[in-house]
């Protein structure tokens, strides 16, 4: 029987991700073990980083410039929003780099390059439960109670914020291959992403900023997902004689949480399209 022909180096995408679960997990394992090679604390750092930017951000937020007087219970407010946008961060950030720092095994080898940014989203993922079991413990301590569909609602939360994290991590982690400015731009919008979204602040400040171009704002989908995360984990915390001084989360979770996830797919596609296209000479580039 004679196989059909196919190009060198060109796969089937993230369907042979899946197909090569056991190539994964090793490369999870060694970015793990590479991670925290002579490091004292290890994994314990997945709980240091966030809870020391949650001070400096409670302290100069919260405490001198007062907004825990008009938004209740603001520690878990701030704290729900910086878990989500540190997993967006760290999976972009290492996602971009990805392909570079295994520059040696993709010279030797061919496996599916899709395996490196994927391995960086679970290595993440990795870190980010951590992070949520302490917001757990913290909003039970606060009076937690959430219902069903809040619980649901964080799960997709995380799932848009991985699905955009993913598809732009393949983007910019194809053309770090070919343009090494492409660090440079994915660092500045890690270093913008914290204040692009109402992780400090509550969203009716900038409703009230942009007026008709609010619009704009709301087709970010990591404004989406963390108001997801402040539905699913701070508003349960609030009393009733609270509800009347927070803005109304509920029906913006609801209309523009479709909208945020068929952006992030569409994200990923493109994402998985250009990256499919450039990485059948990602081992010459290298």
């Amino acid at each position: 029987m004679i196989l059909p022909l196919s190009t060198p180096g060109e796969g089937g995408g993230l369907q042979d991700v899946f197909r090569q679960w056991f190539l994964l997990r090793l490369l999870v394992r060694k970015e793990i073990k590479v991670r925290y090679r002579g490091s004292v604390l290890g994994l314990l750092w997945s709980y240091v980083k966030p809870l020391m930017q949650f001070l400096v951000y409670f302290v100069a937020l919260g405490i001198f410039l007062n907004l825990q007087s008009s938004t209740p219970n603001y520690a878990i407010y701030l704290f729900s929003g910086i878990v989500l946008v540190n997993f967006f961060v760290e999976v972009l950030g290492n996602s971009t780099r990805s392909i570079v720092d295994n520059r040696d095994l993709i010279r030797k080898i061919y496996l599916p390059r899709e395996l490196f940014p994927v391995a960086t989203l679970l290595v993440s993922a990795i870190h980010f439960l951590p992070q949520v079991l302490v917001l757990v413990g913290a909003s039970l301590i606060a009076g937690w109670t959430p219902s069903i569909l809040q619980l649901g609602a964080v799960v997709l939360g995380f799932i848009i914020v991985g699905v955009l994290a993913t598809g732009l991590g393949l983007l910019f982690g194809a053309a770090n291959v070919y343009f090494r400015d492409s660090e440079n731009i994915v660092d500045m919008i890690l270093m913008i992403v914290t204040w692009a979204s109402p992780v400090l602040y509550v969203w009716t400040m900038v409703e009230r900023a942009l007026g008709p171009y609010f619009f704009f704002y709301q087709l970010n989908p990591m404004t989406v997902a963390v108001e997801i995360f402040h539905w699913g984990f701070w508003y349960p915390t609030l009393k009733a004689d609270q509800f009347a001084a927070v803005p109304v989360v509920q029906g913006l979770v609801s209309v523009w949480t479709p909208v945020a996830l068929g952006v992030s797919l569409l994200i990923l596609f493109v994402g998985q399209l250009v990256f499919r296209r450039l990485s059948i000479r990602f081992a010459q580039e290298l």
